[in-house]
């Protein structure tokens, strides 16, 4: 048997019996509109929304926003990307990317984050490597709390997930505010049904 092996076989037997998981309690909801408490949540740290009636709506914000010569990878077909994505994508080759879109599979109303899978980022990196993150999200696919996010199917099944709440920040260095320090400068949420 190779070290490799061995080593994995002794980490295989040293493992304690697995145990259920806990049960979540059911808090009582904050009420009121979703939508509303989404994007109160996500403004107070730091993301925006905004409206679109259709993906051409998107891909002209996004030059409004960020210019006709951004450099744009997307993750979702809805929203053309100037450079390709695909699961074979090197993590690296994004660093120069201006903007990423992705289409988030829900939203929680309790902290304006939205989640991500592996399935929805296609390349990992594309949520922390780009300078700006433009999120597609259906208002339909908000939740109220955290809470009921470990009831949902999607995110038992998952490999990987990730709750993003706003941009990059850090308030480290004498409590001075600084957006992007070691991710996406903003992140902007924008509300489109899905197709």
């Amino acid at each position: 048997m190779a070290t490799r092996e061995a080593f994995l076989d002794k980490v295989r037997q040293a493992q304690p019996p697995s145990r259920p998981r806990p049960e979540v309690p059911l808090f009582d909801s904050a009420g009121g509109d979703l939508r509303a408490r989404f994007t109160t949540a996500l403004q107070a740290m730091g993301g925006a929304c905004v409206e679109a009636s259709s993906a051409t709506d998107v891909s002209g914000l996004i030059r409004e926003r960020f210019g006709a010569a951004a450099s744009v990878a997307s993750a979702t077909a809805e929203v053309p990307g100037t450079r390709a994505l695909t699961a074979d994508t090197e993590p690296a080759s994004l660093q120069d990317i201006d903007v990423g879109v992705v289409r988030a599979r829900f939203g929680v109303a309790e902290t304006g984050s939205v989640w991500f899978s592996e399935r929805e980022y296609v390349v990992n990196a594309l949520g922390y490597i780009v300078q700006h993150l433009v999120v597609l999200l259906d208002p339909a696919q908000l939740i109220d709390g955290l809470q009921d996010v470990y009831r949902r199917d999607d995110f038992r099944d998952a490999r990987y997930a990730a709750l993003v709440t706003g941009p990059s920040a850090t308030a480290d260095i004498e409590g001075v505010l600084i957006r992007g320090a070691q991710g996406v400068r903003s992140l902007t949420v924008v509300w489109l049904a899905a197709q």
